[in-house]
């Protein structure tokens, strides 16, 4: 399985949204989603998570994605470090645990990929992912909206 993923928000923070294309040939399927207010690494982090948690059965991922906060926190091993002391002073705790969560259930590989670079798939994500923050629906990103200030 193949997954590329994009986050966006406009203004930081600002209206956002996620895109990710999952690949695993003949099938593909796309996911967006937008929020009222948010932030660009929320984003970044939340298309990972959704796109995982969107997967029925284990599975060996490669997921591509251009945002180093996400790629650099789990290839690095930062986010093993938070978890073991609660993700104290970290951001987006929310979503780290519910992205390890979603990481465990399958054989997960993150790698980088530079953004608007002409990969097809990534801009692909990248238009998703704004197309969904300008949308009309947009949901609340609770986990941002209660964060202890």
């Amino acid at each position: 399985m193949i997954i590329y993923t994009d986050g966006s928000a406009l203004g930081n923070p600002g209206k956002g949204g996620y895109g990710a294309v999952l690949m695993s040939p003949p099938h593909r399927k796309e996911l967006s989603c937008g929020f009222l207010l948010t932030t660009n690494n929320r984003m970044e982090l939340m298309a990972v998570c959704v796109a995982l948690e969107s997967l029925n059965r284990k599975c060996d991922v490669t997921v591509y994605s251009d945002s180093k906060y996400v790629v650099d926190s789990v290839e690095k091993r930062w986010v093993f470090g938070w978890e073991k002391v609660s993700f104290k002073d970290k951001k987006n705790p929310d979503l780290w645990i519910r992205f390890l969560k979603a990481y465990r259930e399958h054989n997960v590989r993150l790698v980088w990929v530079k953004g608007h670079a002409d990969n097809v798939e990534n801009e692909r994500c990248d238009r998703l992912a704004v197309a969904a923050a300008y949308g009309s629906e947009l949901l609340r990103d609770a986990g941002y909206e209660n964060r202890e200030i």
